[in-house]
């Protein structure tokens, strides 16, 4: 009967501690990992012009000379693609191009001779630059830097009848800051603001051959939603 007892209670001390070494295993190998930035995205985007501005400075053959202050402001929508690079320490550096068209116009009279008015309209605005940010697990802050490129029309009207137009080939610079949060491991959110400068440039207005420059730049707010592979 005692060996009977004895084989017993070592039965079930073996069966109490295989349970506590799978309730062991089962606990080491339930570990969440880290979310990786690593990977080809493609997106979309929303935004807003809030502070765009197209100053030009004219002179006449006769050395008049006067500005128009255009400023430019109104929502944009386009896409954006990219490629980020986790490096272990969490670094994430990435490349990553887009465009965005939109209707931001304005017009204003000329100072001084208000028979003439000018109307400034960019079409569209893109970039191709480089990002850097920290990754927080799925929380990415990042600051984001290249070329710019765009289109803007300028259209000069005398007494409200077409008086001359230009068509405007843009290239400058863009600086901004954002943050991204990855809602799943492929679906990624985020925020950004952009400045835009796309520096002085010189043209000649069709039909009236007036010599304009203008300096062009925008100030704009984002959001946008993309799909990582």
């Amino acid at each position: 009967m005692k060996t009977l007892a004895l084989a017993a209670a070592l039965a079930l001390g073996a069966t109490g501690y295989a349970a506590a070494a799978d309730a062991v295993v089962d606990e080491v190998v339930v570990v969440d990992s880290a979310y990786n930035w690593s990977g080809v995205y493609v997106g979309g985007q929303v935004g807003y012009v809030v502070d765009g501005s197209a100053d030009y400075n004219y002179l006449d053959a006769q050395g008049t000379t006067y500005d128009y202050g255009n400023d430019p402001d109104g929502f944009i929508g386009g896409a954006y693609v990219g490629y980020n690079y986790q490096f272990s320490n969490n670094i994430v550096l990435g490349g990553e191009a887009d465009i965005v068209w939109g209707d931001l116009k304005d017009s204003d009279l000329a100072p001084g001779d208000e028979d003439y008015s000018a109307e400034t309209k960019i079409d569209w605005m893109g970039s191709a630059r480089v990002r850097l940010g920290y990754a927080f697990d799925r929380f990415l802050p990042y600051v984001t830097g290249g070329v710019a490129f765009g289109n803007a029309n300028f259209e000069e009207r005398n007494l409200g009848d077409f008086y001359g137009k230009a068509d405007l080939d843009l290239t400058g610079w863009t600086l901004g800051a954002g943050a991204e949060y990855a809602l799943t491991d492929n679906w990624i959110l985020r925020g950004e603001y952009r400045y835009t400068e796309f520096g002085e440039e010189d043209f000649t207005s069709e039909e009236s051959t007036d010599e304009y420059s203008v300096n062009i730049h925008t100030h704009d707010f984002r959001i946008g939603a993309a799909y990582k592979f």
